[in-house]
């Protein structure tokens, strides 16, 4: 076989030939959910509430009718074990008890009058002890939590732009879909109604650039550099060696605050990438399952950087900060944070998680040897991630050339048509507290099926 007639190793005849069995396959195990799906579709946009999980790779989604653990139960009575646990939403599993007990509890007691409970001020301690000495505010989604940290950023530095790398995930945050084409920065393409130019407030640079970083910062109008730890939501690429550290000095000595966005590295350990890592970020960042579940995000600054937001803010005119939402910082976030900070992020579930994640990037790799395909395994903690293309990957340009769509949305299937989920648009899975060594065992094993139908002769 020559390149031109292979995908990612696999010969593009076979990987067509498997994918339409697949598709067949799930389309004729989820009649409930094909029928109510066509019958409720005249309600939403393109048939789906939230636009994008009409993107989801199978022929139609399934309709959830239970998720408990590490394993959802759709209408039509198939059970998943569930490794996309909500895109890092639910990583400690669904409806942590410690969790329901709180919401049932809080629900008797109201759900927001925009004013703190003590659990707030519990809440902030909780956060402090695990995550390090930050000033914390609290908001809905780590998009809003980012945008209020750019705002910050740029508030006390008096400066325009962001730094962002090719490639990252920061929510929906306007300022960070920027590309980098030919070694210039642009505005990334296919963000709908986009009208301002993002090349005037935003610059990307490649991760693990630190010469294209500090030449940016050079300039003197970056106000701070947002980044993940770890590069996710793509092909996974980890940092290089003193890569943050660099990133730290650089940030320091051009004036810039240093952001760090852990709304999925948060598997990476207690504490997340940079408390595990020691790393100093100005602004930290984290969202989704902080709260077990219950939308929620945090942001905190460090003493410092308050300072510096107080003397500001004391000085401005009266009107909207541009930060805050009314629904945010309400009871039941609180309620959620603290059972969620106390009984659910512990060291002994961190440990287990960690355990489990090792037994399964152990389990792909030796899947992926056996089959002599050419791609890699990364871990981060609890999250593991199997990249169609060789490894290791060193920026967002070679993370972007190693998506395989094709490749991914076939082996998506095969794996539920088996039993398991895994997170869509990439090749990411999550151990949770509850997941059990025999889910491990049984998705190794199915993505070992997977792969033999993909690259062994019949």
């Amino acid at each position: 076989m020559t390149s031109d007639t292979l995908i990612a190793g696999i010969d593009k005849s076979r990987l067509e030939a498997f994918a339409k069995h697949e598709a067949a396959h799930y389309a004729k195990s989820r009649p409930k959910a094909a029928k109510a799906l066509a019958e409720g579709a005249g309600a939403f946009l393109n048939g789906v509430p939230m636009h994008w999980m009409a993107d989801w790779p199978m022929p139609h989604l399934p309709l959830v009718a239970k998720a408990e653990g590490a394993r959802l139960t759709d209408i039509d009575g198939v059970t998943l074990d569930d490794f996309c646990l909500g895109d890092t939403g639910s990583m400690f599993g669904h409806s942590p008890p410690p969790v329901a007990k709180a919401i049932r509890r809080q629900a008797s007691h109201g759900l927001t009058y925009m004013l703190p409970t003590e659990a707030a001020l519990e809440a902030g301690r909780l956060l402090t002890g695990r995550f390090g000495t930050y000033r914390w505010q609290i908001a809905t989604t780590a998009t809003d939590a980012n945008r209020f940290a750019i705002r910050v950023a740029r508030a006390v530095t008096g400066r325009p732009k962001i730094l962002v790398f090719n490639g990252c995930y920061h929510g929906t945050v306007d300022d960070t879909f920027v590309s980098l084409e030919n070694g210039a920065t642009v505005t990334s393409p296919g963000l709908l109604g986009q009208v301002n130019d993002l090349t005037a407030t935003a610059v990307c640079c490649e991760f693990n650039d630190l010469a294209g970083v500090e030449a940016a910062l050079a300039k003197g109008d970056v106000a701070a550099i947002l980044t993940e730890p770890v590069m996710t939501n793509s092909c996974m690429v980890l940092p290089e060696a003193g890569f943050h550290d660099g990133l730290r000095q650089l940030s320091l000595r051009y004036g810039a605050l240093l952001i760090m966005d852990e709304t999925h590295t948060i598997s990476s350990g207690l504490g997340g990438y940079t408390r595990v890592h020691s790393l100093r970020p100005d602004i930290f960042v984290v969202g989704k399952c902080v709260a077990g579940g219950m939308p929620t995000a945090v942001w905190g600054l460090s003493p410092a950087t308050a300072d510096r937001y107080n003397e500001v803010n004391a000085q401005r005119p009266d009107g909207r900060s541009g930060m805050g939402t009314t629904l945010s910082a309400n009871p039941m976030q609180f309620a959620c944070l603290v059972a969620t900070l106390d009984k659910v992020m512990t060291p002994e579930n961190y440990a287990r998680m960690e355990a489990g994640a090792e037994r399964l990037s152990k389990g792909l790799r030796k899947a992926i040897d056996r089959h002599r395909a050419p791609w890699h395994v990364v871990r981060v903690g609890a999250r593991v991630e199997f990249i169609c293309a060789p490894g290791p990957l060193r920026n967002g340009t070679e993370a972007a050339a190693a998506h395989q769509p094709q490749v991914e949305a076939a082996i998506h299937t095969g794996l539920l048509n088996r039993g398991s989920l895994i997170a869509p648009f990439h090749n990411m899975m999550l151990v949770s507290p509850a997941t059990q060594k025999r889910q491990i065992d049984r998705l190794i094993a199915r993505f070992d099926s997977v792969l033999t139908a993909l690259f062994e002769e019949a």
